[in-house]
């Protein structure tokens, strides 16, 4: 099963200059706890979560018209293709990396999708019957991964 077969299509997206407030009021608007931050070229440089937003406004004493996406932002992406393997290449990445999203982009670092637990949950299959698709039981064993206190181990820099 690939990615591009469970990614979610319609994504909404941020830019960097974009404020605190206006990229809340846009998770809020489409239900969502996670944004894809946007260049002016169009690939994607980076990932904004909710909780990205909360330590921002929970460590200064500003409002959030007053700090952009930029300044909450970590400096590195992860993310997938479309053709990639959800169990060999999405899965496994999210267990490493302890994320439960992943921008899916194209080789233009261009922006086509997103894949979360939540994707590939809806998508498992019991694990009788699983073939080449993820089953609950591998589901199970990334969520535990993803939720476990351990650090992060650092990804297969070919995979990411």
């Amino acid at each position: 099963m690939t990615v591009k077969e469970v990614m979610t299509k319609d994504v909404a997206a941020c830019w960097a200059d974009m404020n605190l407030a206006e990229a809340t009021a846009l998770m809020c608007d489409k239900d969502c706890g996670a944004l894809p931050v946007i260049a002016a070229e169009g690939e994607i440089t980076g990932m904004l979560m909710d909780r990205d937003i909360c330590i921002g406004l929970g460590t200064r004493n500003v409002r959030s018209s007053d700090i952009n996406v930029a300044d909450v932002l970590q400096d590195h992406v992860l993310s997938c293709k479309p053709s990639d393997d959800v169990h060999h290449v999405a899965l496994q990445l999210m267990r490493v990396r302890k994320v439960r999203r992943l921008p899916v982009v194209n080789d233009e670092s261009r922006l086509e999708g997103i894949v979360s637990m939540d994707d590939i949950v809806r998508n498992a299959q019991p694990d009788g019957e699983m073939g080449s698709v993820v089953s609950y039981g591998d589901v199970v064993s990334s969520l535990q991964a993803i939720y476990s206190r351990n650090k992060p181990l650092e990804a297969n820099p070919a995979v990411a």
